[in-house]
């Protein structure tokens, strides 16, 4: 038995690496990204991976895809910690770590059903970014970072 404990994950020609991912999140980052199997891109996702930093993490690879600033906005509200690789000719020519927003709108529906985003208004949701969540600008309520997935506004 070998002492070995790389992660053995073929390298993708172009497209982006998401790193750093908090251990259980990979299947928040693929419904963030809109990602569901039907859409055609190539996806390795390596879950509960060990790493020095985080103790456990996962990381998500889409082949033929950079993702819009947009994109990473959202994904920094549920994996703070996250590095993002733009791989182009199996080369990384970029690579940062997400910074959060102060504020997101129209990516997150609020979860209170009474809140004036959920009424049919002209309205676009809209939310003010906590250190574990967001906070709704309407009504006040809070999404935590686990709960954000859930609420993705898809529409």
């Amino acid at each position: 038995m070998t002492d070995d404990h790389q992660l053995r994950v073929s390298k993708i020609q172009n497209g982006t690496v998401i790193d750093h991912v908090e251990a259980g999140q990979a299947l928040n980052v693929l419904a963030i990204l809109g990602i569901d199997g039907t859409s055609g891109e190539t996806v390795s996702v390596g879950m509960n991976v060990p790493s020095d930093r985080l103790g456990r993490k996962d990381i998500v690879k889409v082949e033929g895809r950079e993702l819009s600033q947009s994109e990473v906005d959202v994904l920094s509200l549920i994996a703070p910690a996250a590095s993002i690789n733009i791989v182009r000719d199996y080369e990384v020519v970029e690579k940062s770590r997400v910074v959060r927003p102060e504020t997101v709108s129209g990516v997150v529906s609020c979860p209170n059903r009474n809140c004036i985003s959920n009424a049919d208004e002209p309205i676009t949701s809209g939310f003010a970014v906590l250190s574990d969540g967001v906070r709704c600008d309407y009504c006040g309520a809070i999404v935590r970072e686990k709960e954000i997935a859930a609420n993705l506004d898809v529409s």
